[in-house]
């Protein structure tokens, strides 16, 4: 039917309307008799069908509705969103579909993490070193919202040539405390992130930064945090933290926004790299450690701060992803 009468083509839900109709024992399309045109057409009849409709189906459109009850434009949104309240949204991506025994996993752990150190202003916290990895583009195109401009009202918008993101990348393993950046190491080109590149590569670079950005302490009362990758769960990675009494720091599956990293830092960084073209490794090195040396030791803090502030909003929401909410 589509194909043969295309926009003019009567949706599913007037094709069930009037085949239930037929069903009943109708016998004719014409309209029914009335006595005269009501005064207004938002009743409790039509705003009872309104909601069945959208009950039916969550996409259905302003169209499909007006054509469906014979009602006009002005009162199908007088209905949708005055009488039911309704609004309509666009799916929010989310990480992942979360079971309840995740959910209750994340919510022990923010718990675990309250009850143990409070808040940020724990001292304890001042000792967290936390990192990931996540990959960052040799060009990276700004964003719509980001090229926006001012203009006249005589003047004419500036236009834009579309632009690719580079198929070009690399890998960036990026690490902190409460004091700033503690290592910054990119993987060679065809790389992966493997237990043995994380232990004998990465690591000793972390822990050497640690060492630098406390002197007196070094490695002493350290706790890394970091999510559960396969590279940084490795037995042999868990041991060669143990040997240098370094603690690690639990996270729950299937939670990257809990990561510091991941919800503050790389979106920042990748922010002050937009619409910047890289012409070598070399060049993208020295302009992802430029970006990260100008993030302020306040900034850092304030960090930690939305980090513990994430763990009560978890708690709030029984566990499920809170963005956007």
């Amino acid at each position: 039917m589509s194909g043969a009468l295309g926009v003019d083509a009567p949706s599913k839900t007037t094709i069930c309307r009037w085949y239930n109709e037929f069903k009943r024992g109708r016998k004719s399309c014409e309209d029914d008799p009335r006595s005269g045109r009501p005064s207004t057409s938002v009743t409790d009849e039509n705003i009872d069908a309104v909601r069945e409709l959208v009950k039916d189906n969550r996409r259905i459109t302003y169209k499909e509705i007006k054509a469906t009850l014979g009602i006009s434009s002005s009162a199908v949104r007088t209905i949708l969103h005055e009488r039911l309240g309704f609004r309509k949204v666009c799916s929010r991506w989310v990480p992942h579909r979360l079971t309840p025994e995740q959910m209750e996993a994340r919510v022990c752990w923010c718990k675990k993490m309250l009850a143990e150190y409070g808040s940020s202003n724990c001292k304890r916290v001042w000792n967290f070193v936390t990192g990931d990895e996540t990959w960052i583009y040799f060009y990276d195109p700004l964003t719509k919202q980001e090229s926006t401009v001012w203009v006249a009202r005589n003047e004419l918008p500036p236009t834009k040539v579309v632009r690719e993101k580079s198929s070009f990348k690399r890998m960036f393993a990026i690490f902190f405390m409460k004091t700033g950046i503690v290592a910054s190491v990119m993987l060679p080109a065809k790389t992966t992130v493997t237990a043995y590149w994380y232990r004998r590569r990465c690591l000793p670079k972390v822990l050497s930064g640690c060492c630098k950005r406390r002197p007196k302490t070094a490695l002493r009362g350290l706790f890394l945090h970091h999510d559960n990758a396969s590279a940084h769960t490795a037995k042999s990675t868990v041991n060669f933290l143990r040997k240098r009494r370094v603690k690690l720091l639990s996270h729950p599956p299937y939670s990257p926004d809990l990561v510091p990293c991941n919800f503050w830092l790389f979106p920042k960084v990748k922010k002050m790299l937009r619409g910047r073209r890289f012409q070598s490794e070399k060049e993208l090195k020295t302009a992802v450690k430029i970006a990260l040396n100008s993030i302020s030791k306040r900034e850092f803090r304030d960090c930690f701060k939305k980090w513990f502030e994430r763990m009560q909003r978890c708690i709030d929401h029984q566990g499920r992803y809170f963005e956007k909410e």
